[in-house]
């Protein structure tokens, strides 16, 4: 007897989504959970008038590691075909060429 695939159909209900931006990801961990906290790292001035950092979390997402491992293969896959059409992500912003 052939083995008959079975399809399922799945619905996206996007009713409740919220849309953010996030130049910065902290990362935690359990032993069962992963902990992703995204937001903004932005420039401010602390009390004693220097420069700082400060990183406002915005959303944070709780996923078991499997979830974790599906993210970043999802992940590895979209960045590599990105790259492979417009060229390699630079992590490191070269400082601005002097005189």
């Amino acid at each position: 007897m052939a083995d008959q695939q079975r399809q399922v159909q799945i619905r996206i209900d996007e009713s409740r989504m919220t849309t953010s931006y996030a130049n910065t990801i902290r990362t935690s961990t359990t032993q069962d959970e992963v902990v992703l906290d995204f937001g903004l790292n932005m420039p401010t001035q602390s009390q004693d008038g220097k420069q700082a950092m400060q990183f406002s979390v915005g959303s944070r997402v709780v996923m078991n590691w499997v979830g974790a491992k599906r993210l970043m293969m999802s992940l590895q896959q979209i960045v590599k075909q990105y790259e492979d059409q417009v060229g390699e992500i630079q992590l490191q912003r070269q400082p601005p060429q002097q005189g």
